[in-house]
């Protein structure tokens, strides 16, 4: 799955930390999400959307492999 969570997090000038720490979940986490290398669950897809006022869909993007 892709997303566009860096661009959102530079657009909201947050670091990685800040937005893990804003969420409940490491660093490590975040990092992982926007490497596409892990699917947050949905309640923290969810809450990110939420955080940022967006849809779900207008942060992740299903592309199927």
């Amino acid at each position: 799955m892709r997303n566009n969570l860096v661009v959102l997090r530079a657009q909201h000038q947050l670091s990685q930390t800040e937005l893990a720490d804003k969420l409940d979940v490491s660093r490590q986490t975040i990092h992982a999400i926007e490497a596409g290398k892990y699917d947050p669950s949905l309640p923290l897809a969810f809450k990110i959307a939420q955080l940022f006022g967006k849809a779900i869909e207008e942060i992740f993007h299903y592309t199927p492999e």
